[in-house]
């Protein structure tokens, strides 16, 4: 069973920095993608940033293109990312999912605030 745990979320001023990781356990078979998601308040998780295990090829989403960076490790246990010059509409839970061929698993996530 493979388990994954984010940590490096917390409160951070407009204009700030945090970075995010990801760590799994268990073992991994088959990986496709590593992502970031997020959930603010009152609204649906959307996708974030997305990275592909074979070709690095990196996906964001249009509101945090030029301010964050996703990366993953080639032993496929870790994915980051790194989030410079937040702004409060960053604010919401951030989880992570790793999917494979023919699964896929969720962290529990982690709390992200951006003051105004």
């Amino acid at each position: 069973q493979v388990q994954l745990r984010e940590s490096g979320g917390g409160l951070v001023q407009t204009g700030g920095s945090l970075r995010l990781s990801c760590a799994a356990s268990g073992s991994i078979a088959r990986l496709s993608s590593m992502g970031w998601y997020r959930q603010a308040p009152g609204k649906e998780r959307e996708l974030v940033a997305r990275i592909s295990y074979d070709d690095g090829i990196t996906y964001y989403t249009d509101s945090v293109k030029g301010r964050f960076t996703i990366s993953g490790d080639n032993s496929k246990t870790t994915v980051t990312l790194q989030m410079n010059s937040l702004k409060p509409e960053d604010t919401g839970v951030y989880y992570c999912k790793f999917v494979g061929s023919w699964w896929e698993y969720w962290g529990q996530g982690t709390q992200v605030t951006v003051s105004s």
